[in-house]
């Protein structure tokens, strides 16, 4: 196991390493030193203040050296001109001259909490609706799930969210217009400023888990094992949820791991359509305002959370099916 975790780790580590490369070369040196400064620098830039700008980025430098600075900066910090950037330093914003790691650090609770409530949501009504299709295959009650599970999946969140919004805020007055509040200030409030959202993306996932949790599970019931453990008498209950069910997990975990990851990342669209300032949101105004630091701290912070998410998975494999082998 251990063997195993370091070498995830240090696969995990070599993947961010070549996407922070190709993300600073993107943004940095194939935009041009003239554009970086005059983004830097804005409209009203002397030649003076040029030249302080190109001293301070290390824009004068060659671009294996810049790169190194700004990777060795994530690590140990960094001066930028008369500024001192601890770490993990992603740099100062063309826009505002804030931190990123502390701008990113301050969206972060929204994004999390968006995607945990999200999560557990379509989780546990995907995953119950799909055992439920599966136990009654062929039946009104799996026709019914399944109807319903391709019926949420249709609308995308940019029609979705505007509707709900209409319907249970405006309307009917059900519920909060969605925003954010600190879950440790008043839970109540952080559960109900982000339930329409939650329910959004609830609607939108859940219907993969639907279907994918359906058809393993059938697969999985045609299996000899389980026709064994039907003939030596166990209960349908028994065998559909605790035997088929943990030999359908691994394809579910998959799927999960990349809706974490993405999640986790920042959903920008569901943040745009709900007005909820978190990454994903950062991300659209960090490219409106063409904030190059900004723009590179969100890229290497989003493929951070989807590596550890992936290797999360990994992990899980062995607990959900022993069959697995680590070597």
């Amino acid at each position: 196991m251990l063997r195993f975790l370091v070498r995830r780790l240090l696969g995990v580590a070599a993947i961010l390493l070549v996407v922070s490369l190709i993300t600073f070369y993107l943004f940095f040196a194939a935009s041009g030193t003239d554009s970086v400064v005059r983004l830097s620098c804005g409209k009203n830039c002397t030649p003076e203040m040029r030249e302080t700008v190109k001293h301070n980025l290390g824009l004068t430098k060659p671009i294996l050296e810049q790169y190194w600075i700004f990777l060795s900066g994530i690590f140990t910090g960094r001066n930028i001109g008369d500024k001192t950037c601890n770490f993990p330093c992603l740099g100062y914003s063309f826009a505002n001259n804030q931190n990123v790691s502390h701008t990113v650090a301050d969206r972060f609770p929204t994004t999390v909490s968006l995607a945990i409530g999200a999560i557990v949501m379509f989780m546990t009504l995907g995953i119950s609706l799909g055992v439920l299709a599966a136990m009654r295959r062929g039946k009104a009650t799996d026709k019914a799930a399944t109807g319903f599970a391709l019926l949420s999946g249709s609308a995308p969140i940019y029609v979705l969210g505007p509707v709900f919004i209409y319907v249970f805020v405006q309307q009917l007055g059900w519920l909060d217009r969605p925003q954010y509040h600190p879950f440790t200030e008043d839970p109540v409030q952080w559960a109900s400023g982000l339930l329409l959202p939650w329910i959004c993306l609830m609607t939108i996932n859940m219907a993969m888990y639907v279907r994918l949790t359906r058809s393993t599970m059938v697969d999985v019931l045609s299996e000899d094992y389980v026709r064994t453990l039907r003939a030596k008498g166990l209960s349908g209950r028994s065998v559909y949820l605790k035997h088929a069910f943990r030999g359908a997990l691994s394809p579910i975990v998959t799927v999960l791991g990349v809706d974490i990851g993405v999640l986790m990342s920042g959903t920008i669209i569901t943040e745009s359509t709900f007005s909820l300032h978190g990454i994903g949101m950062l991300a659209v105004t960090s490219v409106t305002d063409s904030d190059l630091p900004m723009m590179m701290g969100v890229v290497v912070i989003a493929a951070s959370f989807t590596m550890l998410a992936n290797l999360a998975v990994d992990m899980l494999y062995v607990v959900i099916d022993p069959r697995v082998r680590l070597s």
